[in-house]
């Protein structure tokens, strides 16, 4: 891995290919402010899943869906370095143990603040929450605009896509699908 000078060194590279006077006043400290940025907008690199979920409560019986949705995230694009944003919707049933639901959005975060694409983070989320809180279900369903699409290559403006991942009882039951869909909708 790079360190943080070779990582300037790189952005000096990129704004001598893009710019006629890379040294205008503008861009003097640019190099290092893009890794600044870097640092905060990748910083999803240095968490774990594993400490975000390791503080439960008890669920005290409550059996039904829990669901924390319209959490904003945005996210860069691993194959073009475009961002992409939009929200994602996160349940779970819990069998006896419960997270707050700030864990929630912040899983989201970890993942989506990665070299990513969309699919990937809808798997993680859903993958994370069945490994560390071992619920009777959970879904993620993420809608985003992508950048890739909306200033290069199609250009279309106004394009969702949306991904989703159903594990245990969402997965095998179509009622439990339909009622965090109502859930879901009602929200909208």
């Amino acid at each position: 891995m790079a360190n943080r000078k070779e990582a300037e060194e790189a952005v000096k590279t990129i704004l001598e290919y893009l710019e006629n006077d890379p040294t205008r006043e503008g861009l003097l400290d640019t190099p290092k402010r893009v890794i600044d940025s870097f640092d905060e907008i990748y910083s999803g690199y240095e968490q774990d899943a594993a400490d975000i979920l390791s503080s439960t409560f008890n669920s005290e019986g409550y059996d039904g869906i829990v669901l924390l949705r319209d959490i904003e995230f945005h996210s860069t694009c691993e194959h073009h370095l475009q961002p992409f944003s939009g929200k994602a919707h996160v349940a779970y049933i819990p069998v006896e143990r419960i997270v707050g639901i700030s864990k929630l959005a912040r899983l989201v975060d970890l993942h989506a603040r990665r070299l990513q694409n969309q699919e990937r983070i809808t798997k993680d989320v859903a993958d994370d929450l069945e490994e560390h809180v071992s619920p009777l279900g959970c879904a993620v369903i993420i809608e985003a605009q992508h950048g890739c699409m909306r200033c290069r290559g199609v250009v279309k403006q106004n394009a969702v896509m949306t991904t989703s991942a159903m594990r245990g009882v969402f997965f095998d039951k179509a009622e439990a699908r339909s009622e965090l869909m109502q859930l879901i909708q009602s929200g909208s």
